[in-house]
């Protein structure tokens, strides 16, 4: 879930097709006067409305002043992050829960830090004219990104019609080709995430169908780190959290400027940025507290964790259900609140 353009969404879109690990990332890069036995943190990050606001926390040069050094690298294809981190390319990465889980179940050992955000309405199932239920959706070819949070809530929304992806011709496609074929009228539905849902919606008679705002807290978005980051460098993982909720207390005071900023990183227009702020809940620091703690719904991340690990095992996206007992680290989170609170 982000925002991945560099010129355009049309240029992102095509360009994702054919980008890898090793080329795909664009960087944009802060050195802060690194210092000669502490190499910056490698920290990657892309096209998603909850992520966005890293760009912001770069250009003002938030990272230095809460004492880390971080090179900031952006990616236009999501998955190539994801795969970065994996490959130890990356030190830290922005991931949805769907995400990670299925990193750990491949046999990654990722640990999720801080809650960005939660998805409310920007990861939309966009249909063509003609489809006007989600029963509509039986035989017509409906494209997604395979195994990611879009794949996830186009089951949720056939599961409440009594619907299976068995019931409709699947087209797995990378998010920005699937934004194309629709785009161009090659399929019939797709399931994308903003800032691809607005070139999706230039289809002439597109419409929504249903969005992740119909499923509450089902798109966790988070900041993932290596265990070994954890291990080596927690300072460094505190600073990351600390510079997190100094970054939206930056946009709170400067929302022109940083609209400005953000909207430029994501290719798109303010007033285009702008709306995707209903369909994004960033996350204050109670509610980073409150999503950490047990609970018995999705605003629960260990029940949320738990249910999507059921989901990609049912669609045989992971082999067995990963360990969940280490997948969250509150404990950075809880300092922050604590020196708020002092």
């Amino acid at each position: 879930m982000k925002f991945r353009s560099l010129v355009s969404l049309g240029a992102v879109f095509l360009f994702s097709l054919f980008v890898t690990v090793s080329c795909a990332a664009q960087e944009q890069t802060t050195t802060n006067s690194a210092s000669p036995t502490t190499a910056p943190i490698q920290m990657g990050f892309s096209a998603w409305p909850g992520w966005i606001p890293w760009q912001v926390s770069q250009e003002e040069k938030l990272f230095a002043k809460n004492n880390t050094q971080v090179e900031l690298k952006w990616f236009d294809g999501y998955l190539d992050s994801i795969n970065a981190l994996t490959a130890g390319q990356l030190d830290a990465n922005c991931q949805t829960l769907n995400d990670t889980i299925s990193s750990v179940a491949a046999g990654a050992d990722q640990v999720i830090v801080l809650v960005n955000d939660n998805s409310t309405g920007n990861d939309k199932i966009i249909v063509r004219e003609g489809i006007n239920t989600i029963a509509d959706l039986k035989g017509k070819k409906v494209a997604a990104e395979e195994g990611t949070v879009d794949h996830f809530l186009l089951l949720q929304g056939l599961k409440t019609a009594g619907l299976t992806q068995a019931d409709i011709d699947f087209q797995p496609l990378e998010t920005g080709a699937a934004a194309a074929a629709f785009a161009s009228g090659q399929i019939d539905a797709v399931g994308v995430f903003a800032p691809f849902t607005t070139q999706a919606l230039k289809r002439a008679g597109s419409k929504e169908l249903f969005s992740s705002k119909d499923f509450p807290g089902s798109i966790p978005d988070h900041l993932v780190v290596s265990r070994k980051m954890i291990n080596e460098r927690s300072q460094d993982v505190q600073a990351l959290v600390n510079t997190w909720f100094a970054t939206l207390d930056f946009i709170a005071a400067n929302p022109e400027q940083a609209y400005q900023t953000m909207a430029q990183r994501a290719g798109v227009s303010v007033a285009d940025y702008k709306q995707y702020n209903t369909g994004t809940k960033i996350f204050t620091i109670e509610e980073n507290l409150k999503a950490f703690s047990p609970g018995k719904d999705m605003s629960s991340l260990s029940f949320a964790a738990q249910e999507i690990s059921k989901f990609l095992v049912d669609a045989k996206l992971a082999k067995q259900a990963p360990d969940l007992s280490k997948i969250f680290d509150d404990r950075f989170v809880k300092a922050y609140a604590a020196a708020k609170k002092g």
